[in-house]
């Protein structure tokens, strides 16, 4: 970690030793002379701010952007950690993502696919929102992806282009055109990406239940994907109060990939090992087209905000693998495949509701969601091995349907007491009414409940330099789909997979206390409690090891001590974020109830730091280096290392032409790992990963038009107390 340190710490000094006094050279255009002062007023804001509920990641202009594509920068946001799997979380928690206020349609990996089709430089901020409202629908934390907004005349806009040399080389391209005139906007973004991975891994799985069965297997997979996206935003303003749009997103994703994976497995009835090569290759084509009309009625003067959106989003996901594993010392080629085609349906009408209650009464805010969904996972095996005895019983077709209606109403209150006493209490109230189902082999389960969510929030201001704030929320997390469907696949490790019919969602309270000094010094204390969740488990079906989505009962509490300040030095130009914390885990009652090994109590320490430089040397320089310090534990799997992820970017501005070159080094002084162990009632799974995220991006962009920004406007609740959003 030292090695890592040194420079991150060098750099910061080297920027403040460099940093001279010389004014600021005027530019002799007008029109110029805007431009700076447009883009002046942004830099003058911190990058980071913490508010009462959330921590505002200003981004806009920093160097930070550069060559970045919006995944990327999420990466490097305080309070945020994305594992090997794809999965956001923020301290600790899962998070929901939006994207201007809107809850985004995809998760997993589709979410990371997505996020990369956007470029960082379209960002505005990014909220991280711990203590969400009870308008949000969210299972924990909100991050909410803002965007920016640009009013001013004419057609502006932007091209960049980027490689990334990590393992494989990486191409991605983007252009981003805004029009507007008078009263109407109009935005097209597009971007095509063509993506080269390698991964190695490998994984042991031991099955102690009855000592028979040990794998030792070794894995090296070359991905490709290419993946065009097309967004079109337009809006009219009807008056000074009223404005409706539309929303148009298309986004698709075709990718290859080959595996080639070597086990050992020792068979205590035989006592004996096998050796053996499975070879995989798999192809998807992934492609979603949403749609999103809006209506926005807002009176600036008596503070009044009504929203009404009707969305609807399509996609489909076609999936084929085959495997062929080799037995050494056996000629015979083992062939197994599966065929996935997956469709989803989605269609959903929101209204929201805000308004002050007289000059002293505090602001109300109602509003209420429905939406259906229709998911269909027609599922296939073939291949000339499957009348063997070893893929014997195995279901080789079925169709899965899921379809469901989830409504929603909520009401916030927040009102400020003696000046000091700020307040939000909120009850949001969802229901959900769900049918599963699968054709042939006939397996279905109808289902439907009611949750009351209920959400508080106080702060008490000392004085202007103090204050002291308390959060509790109650969340609920439901799977996903594609968990429910218990079709059993082959994978290239060995295993199945499937869903589970019979998984229930997970509840959990959280409470949060946070105090501030001097808007710069901040300590925080998170308290989390759950009595049943979902995670991976394994099990034997058949003679055939099986890993799905398993119930666990038991209580798990989470403890956080966090501690974070933001500094600005040398007239703003040098911005420093630094975040540490301790997180302590009791899984005792949970690991005992569920009768699986693994530590009873887990505590670890991490953190993030963000710096960043405007203008070095006044040469239109800015420089930004970011590092976290990242342990990745969840349910039943532990964490067995610390990864210490680190970023450093250069970018050179050109303002007379208006273009930009950066050069990005990611992870470049030690390449991230993940290595953890999955316990579980039959045995363990330790998996050792090496990521393929290191190296170094180069970036060109080139602008054009007024980049004059102007952000969303909100109401004073949403400003000062984080309430309405």
């Amino acid at each position: 970690m030292k090695v890592i340190l040194f420079p991150i710490a060098l750099l910061t000094g080297s920027l403040a030793f460099t940093q001279t006094q010389t004014p600021v050279v005027k530019d002799t255009t007008k029109g110029n002379s805007k431009e700076i002062e447009a883009v002046t007023i942004v830099a003058r804001k911190p990058t980071v701010e913490s508010k009462v509920d959330r921590t505002v990641f200003n981004v806009a202009n920093s160097a930070i952007v550069a060559g970045n594509t919006t995944w990327d920068v999420l990466r490097m946001t305080p309070l945020v950690s994305i594992d090997n799997s794809d999965a956001i979380k923020a301290e600790g928690q899962s998070v929901t993502v939006y994207i201007n206020d809107r809850k985004s349609v995809f998760t997993g990996k589709e979410l990371k696919e997505y996020l990369k089709t956007i470029p960082a430089d379209n960002l505005l901020k990014i909220e991280v929102i711990t203590s969400p409202s009870s308008r949000y629908e969210a299972t924990g934390s909100v991050i909410n992806i803002v965007l920016k907004k640009r009013d001013d005349e004419g057609l502006k806009g932007s091209i960049s282009l980027s490689n990334r040399h990590s393992t494989k080389n990486t191409q991605y391209s983007n252009f981003n055109l805004n029009y507007h005139k008078k009263k109407f906007t109009q935005t097209l973004i597009g971007s095509y990406a063509n993506n080269n991975y390698v991964q190695k891994g490998s994984s042991n799985l031991m099955f102690y239940a009855d000592e028979k069965l040990n794998r030792d297997l070794s894995y090296e997979t070359i991905s490709k994907s290419e993946t065009p996206s097309l967004s079109s935003t337009s809006e009219f303003e009807l008056n000074d109060k009223n404005n409706i749009g539309l929303v148009m997103e298309y986004y698709q994703s075709r990718n290859l990939s080959w595996s080639n994976t070597d086990g050992r497995e020792y068979d205590d009835n035989k006592k004996d090992f096998i050796n053996y090569h499975q070879a995989q290759t798999a192809d998807g084509f992934y492609r979603n087209l949403g749609t999103n009309a809006f209506y926005k009625y807002y009176d600036k003067e008596k503070n009044r905000i009504l929203d009404i959106n009707l969305g609807t989003n399509y996609s489909g996901n076609d999936n084929n693998q085959l495997i062929n594993k080799t037995i050494v010392n056996d000629p015979k080629i083992k062939e197994i495949g599966s065929i996935n085609n997956s469709q989803m349906r989605n269609y959903y009408l929101k209204v929201d509701y805000t308004q002050p209650l007289g000059k002293s009464w505090g602001t109300i805010e109602v509003g209420g969601k429905t939406e259906f969904n229709n998911h269909v996972i027609p599922n296939n095996l073939y291949g000339y091995s499957l009348g063997t005895s070893e893929y014997a019983g195995l279901s080789t077709r079925d169709k899965f349907h899921y379809e469901d209606n989830i409504t929603s109403v909520y009401a916030n209150y927040s009102k400020t007491f003696f000046k000091k006493l700020e307040t939000r209490i909120g009850l949001r109230y969802e229901y959900i009414d769900f049918k599963i189902r699968q054709d042939v082999a006939g397996t279905e389960r109808k289902d439907g409940y009611g949750t009351f969510l209920p959400n508080l929030l106080l702060k008490y201001s000392f004085s202007d330099k103090y204050d002291l704030s308390l959060t509790y929320d109650r969340k609920i997390w439901r799977p996903w789909y594609s968990e429910f469907n218990p079709f059993l696949t082959p994978s290239i490790d060995g295993t199945y997979s499937r869903g589970n019919m019979d998984l229930n969602p997970n509840p959990n309270d959280r409470l949060y206390l946070k105090f501030g000094i001097l808007k710069k010094y901040f300590i925080s204390a998170r308290y989390m409690y759950t009595n049943q969740d979902y995670w991976t488990t394994y099990s034997s079906e058949g003679g055939r090891n099986v890993s799905y989505p398993g119930n666990f009962n038991g209580r798990v509490e989470k403890y956080y001590i966090f501690a974070n300040t933001n500094q600005n030095f040398l007239k703003n130009k040098l911005n420093l974020n630094v975040g540490f914390g301790w997180y302590y885990i009791d899984n005792h009652d949970f690991n005992l109830k569920n009768d699986i090994g693994g530590k009873a109590y887990i505590n670890y320490w991490g953190g993030s730091a963000n710096l960043s430089y405007t203008n070095l040397f006044n040469k239109n320089i800015n420089v930004s280096a970011w590092m976290e310090i990242s342990n990745q534990n969840n349910g039943n799997t532990q964490a067995n290392n610390t990864n210490v992820f680190h970023n450093i970017s250069i970018t050179k501005i050109f303002p007379k032409t208006q273009m930009e070159a950066s050069i990005q080094l990611m992870n470049i002084f030690k390449r991230p790992y993940s290595d953890d162990i999955t316990y579980n009632q039959g045995g363990t799974v330790r998996r050792y990963e090496l990521w393929d995220w290191y190296g170094v991006n180069v970036t060109f962009v080139k602008r054009f038009g007024n980049q004059k920004v102007k952000e969303n406007t909100k109401t004073d609740v949403e400003k000062n107390a984080g309430g309405g959003k």
